[in-house]
């Protein structure tokens, strides 16, 4: 539907999702991981993200944040379920202390006063795809780059120009023994 001049005299807040204004794709769309984060209990993705930061690299080997539920209306004394490999659960909750402390200082106030022990296996993280190393590029290719203010799009054409660079040349389309396609023609 379409705005015309009267809806758009009308006094709708901004922020009403019928307000007729422009808005950005992102705002449509919304926080998508956002969104099934909280559906899972996590007000806060980051805490999977940095569970390493959070706890150390040693234990989170062992563990990883499967939740986190609060009481009703509150954000503060939640429980945090942990799921952790096998052996390693003794261990862990022998540190259940420390990770609650870590936990509330990573989100700044008392959010969590419990863990939860579930054993399992964690899931295997994604496997990190390793990138060629790209040969410098020549001078005379670079220099029309230096200038380029944005650094991601720099880099990005600087790896072009590698590759570039790096190959036998252009791409080209050769004609040998290409057949010219065939006309159909049908009588009716």
């Amino acid at each position: 539907m379409a705005c015309s001049a009267a809806m758009s005299k009308r006094n709708a807040p901004e922020d009403s999702p019928r307000s007729c204004r422009p808005r950005a794709a992102g705002e449509l769309v919304g926080d998508v991981g956002g969104q099934s984060f909280k559906r899972f209990g996590f007000v806060q993705s980051a805490i999977v993200s940095r569970w390493p930061e959070i706890v150390g690299e040693r234990y989170a080997k062992a563990s990883c944040p499967e939740s986190i539920k609060f009481p009703a209306g509150a954000k503060a004394g939640g429980v945090l379920t942990l799921l952790v490999e096998g052996a390693h659960a003794p261990l862990i909750q022998h540190l259940t202390p420390m990770i609650i402390e870590r936990v509330n200082r990573f989100f700044g106030y008392a959010a969590i006063n419990r863990i939860v022990f579930r054993q399992g296996k964690r899931p295997a993280p994604a496997a990190k795809t390793v990138r060629p190393q790209l040969r410098p590029v020549p001078k005379e290719l670079g220099e029309g780059l230096r200038e380029i203010a944005d650094p991601g799009l720099r880099l990005c054409l600087e790896s072009l120009a590698a590759q570039i660079v790096a190959s036998s040349g252009p791409p080209s389309i050769s004609n040998d023994g290409d057949e010219p396609i065939p006309v159909i023609n049908r009588s009716i």
